[in-house]
């Protein structure tokens, strides 16, 4: 594999954990708001504006990074049912047909997205005190990932990179992990 490829998905590597590590933290701060909320409302009988338009907003992020983590890691929605009676040939070009697809799927999250977002600029949560767009910008942020990752496997396939073999081989979850080591980031 070229070195380009390597430095690309080395980057898209640490994009990824990056991608899941925000992930994460705004679940553990949509539960920290949600808790808030409750003891505020039932200890303190004074329930805070903020809570839920931010937990809800933390909840898009969360969801749309997470999902693109899991196309690069292989949790996707996929024709698995029929990798199982395809011959080794057919496997590829079925893999390739869902890379396509999901692709078109976060093109059509940031097209989508970014229109919401234009809709929605000069508007303001009254809650938060924010364009009202942030509600939106989750999407973009998530078809972007979703693309950038669908592509990375289009790419490396093509190059000649053993993508297939390791997504026969690896359970979903280590597959980022296992692409990251073939491609000399480890």
């Amino acid at each position: 594999m070229s070195e380009p490829l390597k430095a690309a998905a080395s980057f898209l590597g640490r994009i990824n954990t990056l991608a899941l590590w925000s992930a994460g933290i705004g679940l553990v701060l949509m539960t920290g708001f949600v808790a808030w909320q409750v003891f505020c409302r039932y200890i303190l009988n004074d329930s805070p504006s903020w809570t839920e338009p931010g937990a809800v907003m933390l909840m898009s992020w969360f969801i749309f990074l997470g999902s693109a983590v899991g196309v690069r890691e292989n949790y996707h929605l996929g024709f698995d049912v029929l990798l199982y009676v395809l011959p080794d040939s057919g496997k590829k070009w079925l893999r390739m047909i869902t890379d396509f697809v999901v692709c078109a799927f976060g093109v059509g999250m940031i097209w989508y997205g970014w229109q919401l977002v234009a809709l929605t600029w000069n508007t303001v949560l009254p809650s938060l005190g924010i364009s009202g767009a942030w509600d939106y910008v989750p999407l973009v942020g998530g078809g972007i990932l979703i693309v950038l990752f669908t592509l990375e496997r289009i790419v490396l396939r093509a190059s000649g990179a053993p993508i297939d073999e390791i997504l026969d081989e690896m359970p979903p979850g280590e597959v980022a992990a296992e692409l990251d080591i073939a491609n000399g980031r480890a």
